[in-house]
């Protein structure tokens, strides 16, 4: 009994791990030209937003940046920001984005696990 359960936690624990439960930055960038691109500087190829709001490759360079907090905090945003009601999921990819704006971006990303994958996109 003790050899098959500690075989299922192995493979549970490969499979939790796998990049299928990765966050997905190319969503990511769906919700962000879809939330964010009238406040915020989302892409390279964006000319122009509010000046309040930071482009989000100045928020992926930031020393403190941690792609956890920002999912996190994408969950219960400040006040300005519109109530997106974005799942875990769509937090998860749109700080996986926005993290691939950085530094990280340019080399092999660790990403956020994800707890469950959609087969289909957000309706948000």
């Amino acid at each position: 009994m003790r050899s098959w359960l500690y075989g299922a936690l192995v493979i549970g624990a490969a499979f939790v791990s796998s990049p299928a439960f990765a966050a997905d930055a190319d969503h990511g960038k769906t919700l962000a030209q879809r939330w964010c691109v009238s406040c915020h500087l989302v892409g390279p190829d964006q000319h122009s937003a509010t000046t309040d709001a930071p482009p989000f490759a100045t928020v992926a360079k930031m020393p403190n940046f941690d792609e956890a907090r920002v999912a996190f905090f994408l969950l219960d945003p400040h006040p300005k920001m519109p109530n997106m009601q974005l799942t875990r999921d769509d937090a998860a990819d749109l700080a996986a984005y926005i993290a691939s704006l950085g530094p990280r971006g340019q080399r092999p990303k660790t990403t956020v696990p994800k707890a469950s994958r959609r087969t289909e996109n957000s309706q948000h």
